[in-house]
């Protein structure tokens, strides 16, 4: 029999997509589920986004576009990093992909040989680790832990790097914390960064738009402008303006980086959807006003879920800058057993014992490379958001 590739043999699936399987199983089956595992913000795409992609298939903008997306859609993307984040790129220094999640991926094809090193401060996203693996490089993880605010700093950074080190990704607002860093606290790690010129810097921006009470956003090269030539600044619009399905990611950095991810695009996905770029112009360049009121909802509903999880005797939960997400600490049910009779060892068995009892989805620790925490999103409604807690609460009293 045909042989698959070897690196499959010990390459792990998401466990988002393990949580999400589990749950769409137990609804087949007819239980009631909460579903706080998904980071999709609950909110429509507004419609006058909507309508630039209704307009684009009416006047049948429905053939190939250039590999690296449309000038326009490049020229307002550079418009954009302009106005909100004081970079300057040319529409030549912008590539975009049918989303952030392939686009990532591809970037760090481009800048990774094997053996290389990437530092990744954790808890981090999901899929960061895989996609360093299937470049075949290493993963340098750096904890982070709670009492840091969940955050990277600069003597942990220095103590990571290697002869090896080639890449270190930067996500502010963090998947899964939520934890974003303050200009200062940047500065901390861009002044360790100048020291160590053959490091590429890969920031993933993609919550940008959603932080609160007056936190004010950065981004790495924006804080050191000499770091600008080796950095990678990603984003895209899937969660400031609900455009998850619409699949529109961008990027822009040093001319030799994106003709390299440009070359590797005309060589495996072609062009994003031409629908999508018209809808992503309308976004970028469209009113913002709703943006407010959608950041304003998520912060009641943070301030509400975090209150909760912490009244629940077991659990404690930091309060975040950003995202929608709140990575809440199991580590007071370590070592207790459930009404089944299993042990508590880890936060997997803590979620699982949650989705099967209760009917809540939430990811576990392990999947973010830091336990004994989980993740779960509040970017569902508050009435969502209640229940949850309810049966969150009940499961938490009944372990033994």
């Amino acid at each position: 029999m045909a042989k698959l590739a070897q690196i499959l043999d010990h390459f792990k699936p998401s466990a988002i997509n393990e949580i999400f399987t589990l749950a769409n199983q137990l609804k087949a089956k007819g239980q009631d589920i909460l579903d706080l595992s998904i980071g999709e913000p609950d909110f429509l795409t507004p419609d006058h986004i909507k309508q630039a992609g209704i307009s684009a298939i009416r006047e049948d903008l429905t053939k190939y576009t250039n590999v690296e997306g449309n000038l326009e859609l490049r020229q307002a993307i550079s418009a954009k990093f302009k106005r909100d984040n004081e970079l300057d790129y040319s529409p030549q220094q912008i590539v975009v992909e049918s989303g952030a999640k392939p686009l990532l991926m591809h970037a760090m094809q481009a800048m990774l040989s094997n053996g290389d090193e990437v530092i990744i401060p954790t808890p981090c996203w999901t899929s960061y680790p895989g996609m360093v693996t299937l470049c075949h490089a290493t993963c340098t993880f750096v904890a982070c832990p709670e009492d840091k605010g969940f955050k990277l700093q600069p003597q942990e950074l220095e103590a990571a790097i290697t002869a090896k080190t080639r890449l270190i990704l930067i996500n502010s607002p963090s998947n899964p914390t939520g934890a974003a860093y303050s200009h200062s606290e940047m500065k901390a790690l861009t002044d360790v960064l100048l020291r160590y010129p053959d490091i590429w810097i890969l920031a993933d921006d993609i919550y940008e738009h959603i932080t609160y009470d007056g936190f004010k956003f950065c981004t790495p090269a924006q804080v050191e402008p000499l770091l600008h030539d080796r950095t990678l600044t990603l984003n895209g619009v899937s969660k400031a303006y609900s455009m998850t399905g619409w699949r529109i990611g961008y990027a822009a950095g040093p001319q030799k980086l994106i003709d390299g991810i440009i070359k590797i695009l005309s060589q495996s996905t072609g062009n994003p959807c031409s629908i999508s770029q018209a809808a992503a112009i309308a976004a970028l360049e469209g009113p913002h006003d709703f943006l407010r009121e959608r950041v304003e909802i998520f912060r009641r509903r943070r301030n509400f879920m975090s209150a909760r999880l912490n009244e629940i005797a077991g659990l404690s939960c930091h309060i975040p800058e950003g995202a929608f997400y709140l990575y809440p600490s199991c580590a007071g049910l370590i070592g207790k057993t459930t009404p089944d009779g299993v042990e508590i060892q880890q936060s997997k068995d803590f979620v699982k014992y949650l989705l099967t009892s209760q009917g809540v989805a939430v990811v576990p620790g392990s999947a973010f490379e830091y336990d004994p925490n989980f993740r779960l999103s509040y970017a569902i409604s508050m009435e969502t958001l209640e229940q949850a807690a309810e049966r969150i609460e009940t499961s938490c009293k009944a372990l033994i």
